[in-house]
């Protein structure tokens, strides 16, 4: 079941796509949209949440600069545009919606009170910050983008964080990748994971580099780790 919510802050609403699973009440997952916005993947992503028995919301982080953004991958003008926004996105103002979203999923209708986040390039940089910033029940960053230029943050995550990294990754080269993994290490909060052989965006539904295995494996990881934080106390 979908259904829209709009989500109010100081500065403004903005709308969250929902995805309601057949039994309430459930926690509750903020995804964090690419750069390429509320598309068909995200909404994927939110349904298949739904069906593992979690209220997914989807927020546009991008209503300031483009609000309604639907691209792919797929051509180069939807990639230049996905690039200009990258370039003028405010990531302070986009954690602070993505805290607001966080407690409104606490409070909707059938939800648990418990919250975690997910998010994906872009959004994975945005999850990552949030564990350290703001801080939610459990929070999963898939390729990270830039998270690099933020690992000093790392010791101040104080929420169950799990990230998973594409050891190709064209846009995480290997020194940004293990500048993230030696922040990360030893944190007893914080469990790194690297998909050898794949590129970034390995679980991007249908995307140019989807490596199904890698992302089976990704996903399993990440239904676990959720299941433990989630569900219960």
């Amino acid at each position: 079941m979908h259904d829209p919510l709009q989500i109010t802050t100081s500065g403004g609403s903005f709308p969250a796509y929902v995805a309601r699973p057949q039994k309430l009440p459930a926690p509750a997952i903020v995804v964090v949209h690419e750069v390429f916005g509320v598309n068909a993947d995200m909404r994927q992503s939110c349904d298949e949440l739904a069906a593992q028995g979690y209220l997914a919301v989807c927020p546009d982080l991008f209503w300031r600069i483009a609000p309604d953004l639907e691209l792919s991958e797929r051509t180069e003008a939807e990639r230049a545009r996905a690039l200009t926004l990258y370039n003028a996105f405010d990531i302070d103002a986009g954690l602070h919606d993505i805290a607001a979203a966080v407690e409104a999923a606490r409070g909707m209708a059938g939800a648990t009170g418990r919250v975690g986040v997910i998010g994906y390039c872009l959004g994975g940089l945005l999850a990552f910050l949030t564990a350290a910033r703001a801080g939610a029940d459990a929070v999963v960053a898939y390729y990270p983008g830039n998270a690099e230029k933020y690992a000093e943050e790392a010791s101040r995550i104080a929420s169950p964080l799990i990230v998973h990294l594409a050891e190709k990754d064209e846009y995480i080269p290997v020194d940004a990748q293990r500048k993230i993994s030696a922040a990360l290490a030893d944190h007893p909060k914080v469990q790194a994971y690297s998909y050898p052989g794949c590129g970034h965006a390995f679980a991007r539904h249908g995307g140019m580099s989807y490596d199904a295995e890698a992302a089976a494996l990704a996903n399993g990881r990440t239904a676990g780790f959720l299941a433990r934080h989630l569900h219960g106390g």
